[in-house]
């Protein structure tokens, strides 16, 4: 629970359920991340079992990301606290009390 109360988890996980798999995909989703944090948090995430990186060995080197079983049931616990935060979301900061939470892909 640690590593998902840091600042920009839960948006690296949702960006992840979302169908973002490359690091710079994530990068646009998470608005506000710069791309040292999301190195930073990756790396926690991938350690704490959430989210599992392959490298495929082709020129130059392709790194994916995506949740792990572990982590999509995280982000499945997630959801009701998504849907109350797009609920409440005041006109000023985007989409209003009519938003809908993001839906994982996965």
């Amino acid at each position: 629970m640690e590593i998902v109360g840091r600042r920009w988890s839960a948006g690296i996980l949702l960006a992840l359920g979302l169908g973002a798999e490359r690091f710079t995909e994530i990068q646009h989703r998470v608005d506000g991340l710069s791309g040292r944090m999301l190195s930073v948090r990756l790396r926690e995430l991938e350690e704490g079992g959430l989210v599992l990186r392959t490298v495929t060995p082709t020129t130059p080197v392709s790194i994916s990301y995506r949740l792990s079983e572990r982590g999509m049931d995280l982000l499945r616990s997630l959801q009701p606290l998504a849907h109350y935060a797009g609920r409440w979301e005041t006109p000023a900061e985007g989409a209003g009390e009519s938003a809908s939470p993001p839906r994982p892909t996965r």
